[in-house]
């Protein structure tokens, strides 16, 4: 199955394009520069798309970017710290992120030929983000389905969706990801804050996965606090 990944240089779509390259053909990355916070992560698309030796692409999409505010990682509004789960968390949402990447994508896979379009969207999302739940990746799919009728057969590759972080570190481990050359951290500073929604996840996804994190946090304990209060 050719596949062309959508890759931010985070834990997740970095995981996804080793499966890929290790369980199917993988055409490339494809990557969005759409006026987030910081570019530190597109970075680590780049070396991901070196190492696995596939070409990667990073679209522009400023003017669309600069027109979806509100969000904490697009505007100049402070990132809430805390975990997914917390109400505060809602300050992310960047409204339809994937749908915009993704019709790109799919234009893109069927003018190369390939047979799937890759998105690394997974279980903890779903509380937070509505373009990362399953019915979303169902209703996408039928979309395109109609949208390249009788030109293209796309399937959208999303083996993560009903999974957790902490299954993707595991499924990272065993394709041999290169963990501390992915970027999570929203903030975007030398090293990981610790304190923001996406560190707290991917600390607690290696605690959980028990298995090692190389990343350098900040607040190396901060997360701990985070999950008490999401539990308590």
């Amino acid at each position: 199955m050719k596949t062309l990944v959508v890759c931010s240089g985070g834990l997740d779509s970095v995981t996804l394009a080793h499966k890929v390259a290790a369980e199917h053909q993988l055409t490339g990355l494809l990557s969005f520069d759409y006026g987030q916070r910081h570019r530190k992560e597109l970075g680590f698309a780049t070396l991901c798309a070196e190492r696995l030796s596939v070409p990667q692409r990073i679209i522009d999409i400023h003017e669309i970017g600069g027109g979806l505010s509100g969000s904490a990682l697009t505007d100049n509004v402070d990132v809430p710290d805390g975990h997914y789960a917390e109400d505060t968390m809602k300050i992310t949402v960047v409204p339809n992120r994937n749908a915009i990447m993704l019709a790109i994508a799919f234009g893109l896979a069927a003018a190369q030929d390939a047979d799937a379009v890759a998105t690394a969207v997974h279980g903890g999302d779903h509380v937070v983000y509505p373009d990362c739940r399953p019915a979303f990746i169902d209703a996408f799919q039928m979309m395109q389905d109609h949208a390249l009728d009788g030109y293209a057969q796309i399937r959208l590759y999303a083996p993560y969706v009903n999974l957790t972080k902490a299954d993707i570190v595991t499924d990272g481990a065993t394709y041999g990801t290169p963990f501390a050359q992915t970027w999570s951290c929203y903030k975007g500073a030398e090293r990981h804050c610790g304190r923001c929604g996406t560190c707290v996840e991917r600390r607690e996804a290696f605690h959980i996965a028990g298995h090692p994190d190389p990343t350098e946090y900040e607040d190396s304990d901060f997360w701990l606090g985070a999950l008490r209060r999401t539990t308590a």
